[in-house]
């Protein structure tokens, strides 16, 4: 889930845990700016107030364009492979889909 950014393990103005990507790779780094936390804050919020997290989000999503055949996510933990198959229980609406894509155009 874009190397641990969608999953709430790093936060605005917090250093990256200890051993992430976030602490090493340039990859996951280069999405470390202040428009992408507010986005991932606004993101969150939304899927919160539908009972559902910020990764539950992005896997259904994903699963509600039907160009996109199957998730591959990897986990490290049982926790982590728990919540992606909780994930693929959400269904978005049309109208979901379309409030999600109004939050990620460009302000």
């Amino acid at each position: 889930l874009a190397g641990g950014f969608l999953t709430g393990k790093y936060r605005a103005g917090q250093p990256a845990p200890a051993g992430s990507r976030g602490e090493s790779s340039p990859y996951v780094q280069k999405y470390m700016t202040p428009a992408n936390y507010a986005l991932i804050e606004q993101l969150s919020a939304w899927s919160q107030e539908r009972g559902h997290t910020l990764g539950e989000l992005a896997i259904a999503w994903l699963l509600a364009h039907p160009e996109v055949s199957s998730v591959i996510s990897g986990v490290t933990r049982l926790e982590q492979l728990e919540a992606n198959a909780k994930a693929a229980e959400w269904a978005l609406t049309p109208a979901e889909v379309e409030e999600v894509e109004r939050l990620l155009q460009p302000a």
